[in-house]
C-alpha cells in the first residue's frame, strides 16, 4: 500500500528526544521474542515485553497499524451489545480495561457519553435498562458516569432526530485514536530497548532446540537473518497464513475473517454526545463526532474472504449506514453526503454461528511448545480495548520459556505522551498555551491532543510558528513532520495524514500531494 522507502535522516531534531528506531543487532544475540505484527495486539505485546527486560524484535510488513487496528470505531468499550450473545465474561474484561487505558494515554482517548433513542418495536425499555445495569455494575467505575434515561425532547442530543423519539438513554464508554495508540505502544516498547522494524517481512523461519533462524525481508527486497528463542504470531487476519505458509505449523484455532465498514460525512450534529442505533437486523450502529468538523458512521458486518491488504468498502455496505442512520435522524443521509471511507479486516475467532455480528471479539492464545524446542505462541482474535489484558495474558504463557523475574507491570504506566499531572488533556492543553501563546489555539489543541508532553519534544526550542519551521499544508509544519519521521516511523504522506494524524480530512488531495512532496524530498537528501 505504502511506496517502499528507506530510513529517513533525523536532522534538525532536538537531541534530547526518545530513542529513535533501529536497526536489529547481530544475529550471535539471540532476542527473546520476535513478534511478528505491528498491529495493537503485537505492539502490545512488544512493549510489556521489552518493559519486563527482554530483548525483542517487532516486525511489521506494511506501516505500524495499517490495517485491522486503524479501521476500528475508535472505541475503548465493553461491547453492549455483546451482552445479548451472553459474553459477560468478555465484557466485564473489556469494562475493567475502559479506565485503566482512559488513564494511561489521556491525550489521545477520552470519556464519551452515547445516546440510545428507544424504539419500541426493537427492544423493550426494560430491556436496556436492565442491560446498562449490568454495564454500568460489572466493573468498578471512577472516570465514567452512569447510564439514565433521558427525554429526547429536552435532551440536546434530540434535536437532529426524528420527533417521534422522545425517549433513550444515555450511557459512558470511551473514543481513542486507533492507531495512534498503536504507534505509541510501539514507541514505548522502542523506548524500553525493543527494535522496531516497518516494512519488514516474516518470510522464512527454522525451529531449532533453542531457538528460531528467522529470515526478513524489507519492501526494498533486503534480506536479514536473525534468532530468536520464541515467534510471537500476532499478524491478525494473516495469522493463519503465517502459520502455515511461512512457519509451516498446524493451529488449533482458526479465525473468521469478517469486513467492517465505515463512512464519514460533514458533521450532522453540534453537540459532543455519540448515538447508537438499533436496527431492526439485530445489527446496531453508531454515529460518533469525528475530528471536529465530520460524523463517524459504522459500522458493517460482513463475511471476508478476500486479501485483507486490498478490502474496502463496497455500494451495498455505503446504503446500508446511510438508510440506518437515516432511520434516525430528520435530514436523511444519502451516499452523496460521504466524504471518506474505510474498511478493514477483523481476525474473529471461528465460530459456528452464521451471522458475522454474532461471533465472539474475545481471543485465543495458543502455545505450541514441542518439548525443549523454541515455542511459538500465536494469537487468535481480540479487540482494541482488551489488548493489554492480551498482552500480560501472553506474558505469562511464555514466562517459563523465558524465565523472566519482571511481574506485570502496564496497568499503572503511561503511554508516551500521557505523563500529565492529571488525567485531563483539556488541563494539559491549558498549560500548553500558557507556556506557548504563540501557538495558535487551533493547533495547541490537536498538539495536545496527539502528542501530549510529547509536544515538547516535537516543539523542541521553537519560540514562534516560524521556528517550527516550513508550513507544509493546513496547519502542519516540517518540525511535525521530521518529528513523526524519527520517533513514530512515519515514512509515507498516508503514515501521516491517515493514521499518525487525520489531517488527510482536511487537507485535501493538494495537502497529500504537499506531504508526498516533503517526504520525497526528505529521502533524496538522506539517500
Amino acid at each position: 500500500m505504502q511506496t517502499p522507502a528507506q530510513s529517513p535522516s533525523a536532522d534538525g531534531l532536538v537531541a534530547s528526544a526518545p530513542q529513535a528506531p533501529s536497526a536489529p543487532s547481530a544475529p550471535s544475540a539471540p532476542y527473546d521474542l520476535l513478534v511478528v505484527g505491528g498491529g495493537i495486539n503485537g505492539t502490545g505485546i512488544a512493549r510489556d515485553a521489552a518493559g519486563r527486560g527482554l530483548r525483542v524484535l517487532l516486525v511489521e510488513q506494511d506501516d505500524l497499524a495499517s490495517h485491522t487496528s486503524s479501521a476500528s470505531t475508535k472505541l475503548i468499550h465493553g461491547g453492549l451489545r455483546y451482552l445479548e450473545y451472553y459474553e459477560f465474561g468478555l465484557v466485564r474484561k473489556a469494562l475493567q480495561e475502559r479506565e485503566v487505558l482512559l488513564r494511561a494515554a489521556p491525550h489521545i482517548m477520552w470519556p464519551l457519553r452515547f445516546v440510545m433513542p428507544h424504539m419500541p418495536n426493537l427492544r423493550p425499555a426494560w430491556l436496556i435498562r436492565a442491560g446498562l445495569f449490568l454495564y454500568d455494575h460489572l466493573a468498578r467505575r471512577e472516570i465514567l458516569p452512569g447510564s439514565r434515561g433521558i427525554d429526547l425532547r429536552r435532551h440536546p442530543a434530540g434535536a437532529p432526530l426524528r420527533r417521534d423519539l422522545t425517549r433513550g438513554f444515555v450511557y459512558s464508554d470511551g473514543w481513542v485514536q486507533d492507531a495512534r495508540l498503536v504507534v505509541l505502544n510501539a514507541q514505548d516498547a522502542a523506548e524500553r530497548g525493543a527494535t522496531v522494524l516497518t516494512r519488514t517481512r516474516l518470510v522464512g523461519a527454522e525451529r531449532g532446540e533453542h531457538s528460531w533462524t528467522a529470515q526478513l525481508e524489507t519492501t526494498a527486497g533486503e534480506r536479514q537473518t536473525v534468532r530468536a528463542r520464541v515467534i510471537v504470531n500476532a499478524a491478525g487476519p494473516w495469522v493463519g497464513h503465517l502459520l502455515g505458509d511461512v512457519l509451516r505449523q498446524n493451529a488449533t484455532h482458526r479465525i473468521r475473517n469478517v469486513k467492517g465498514s465505515h463512512i464519514v460525512t460533514r458533521k450532522l450534529f453540534d453537540h459532543d454526545h455519540a448515538y447508537i442505533f438499533q436496527n431492526t437486523d439485530k445489527r446496531i450502529i453508531f454515529a460518533i463526532p469525528y475530528e471536529r468538523d465530520f460524523t463517524l458512521i459504522g459500522t458493517t458486518d460482513i463475511e471476508y474472504l478476500g486479501d485483507p491488504a486490498t478490502v474496502a468498502i463496497n455500494d451495498d455496505e455505503i446504503d446500508y449506514l446511510c438508510k440506518s442512520a437515516s432511520e434516525y435522524f430528520t435530514k436523511p443521509i444519502t451516499p452523496a453526503d460521504v466524504v471518506w471511507t474505510y474498511a478493514g479486516v477483523r481476525p474473529l475467532m471461528e465460530e459456528d454461528v452464521s451471522n458475522p455480528s454474532a461471533v465472539t471479539r474475545d481471543y485465543k492464545l495458543e502455545l505450541d511448545a514441542p518439548g525443549t524446542r523454541a515455542p511459538l505462541l500465536s494469537v487468535f482474535g481480540g479487540k482494541i480495548t482488551t489488548y493489554r489484558r492480551l498482552a500480560e495474558e501472553a506474558m505469562s504463557y511464555l514466562h517459563g520459556a523465558l524465565g523472566f523475574t519482571h511481574g506485570d507491570w502496564t496497568a499503572g504506566a503511561p503511554l508516551p505522551g500521557g505523563d500529565m499531572a492529571e488525567p485531563d488533556a483539556g488541563a494539559f492543553e491549558t498549560s500548553l498555551r500558557a507556556q506557548m501563546p504563540w501557538l495558535p489555539s487551533s493547533l495547541a489543541q490537536r498538539y495536545a491532543h496527539t502528542y501530549g508532553t510529547r509536544t515538547h519534544v516535537l516543539v523542541g526550542d521553537a519560540s514562534s510558528l516560524d521556528g517550527l519551521g516550513q508550513r507544509i499544508c493546513g496547519d502542519l509544519y516540517e518540525a511535525e513532520l521530521r518529528y513523526l519521521v524519527q520517533h513514530e516511523w512515519a515514512r509515507t504522506a498516508q503514515d501521516v495524514l491517515w493514521r499518525r494524524t487525520k489531517l488527510g480530512l482536511h487537507v485535501g488531495k493538494e495537502g497529500e500531494a504537499s506531504v508526498a512532496q516533503w517526504f520525497a524530498r526528505h529521502l533524496a537528501m538522506a539517500a
